[in-house]
């Protein structure tokens, strides 16, 4: 990939990160109430903005980095697709 094209997905990104994170932060939300699924996508999004950065930075792709960003991928997706069996699969990778 073109350097200038990472260094602009990135800046992006960054924004993108930023945003959701606050997002996040201002939804009270909290489990069983109404709004905590939306809660838990805005979560998954940031996961997956986590997952981005870590892909497209420079130099060797840490193992450690993704790992974290797909076990945390993997245990927000577990309720949105019940019998999917992704928190086994998130704490199999974990136990790698």
């Amino acid at each position: 990939m073109d350097e200038l094209v990472r260094a602009e997905i990135l800046s992006m990104s960054r924004e993108a990160h930023r945003l959701t994170e606050s997002a996040y932060q201002q939804d009270s939300s909290t489990r069983g109430e109404s709004g905590w699924s939306e809660k838990q996508r805005v979560l998954l999004a940031d996961m997956a903005l986590h997952l981005l950065q870590t892909a497209l930075s420079s130099g060797e792709l840490s193992k450690d980095d993704l790992k974290r960003n797909l076990f945390s991928i993997l245990m927000v997706s577990d309720q949105f697709m019940p019998g999917q069996r992704l928190k086994a699969a998130a704490e199999a990778l974990h136990a790698c």
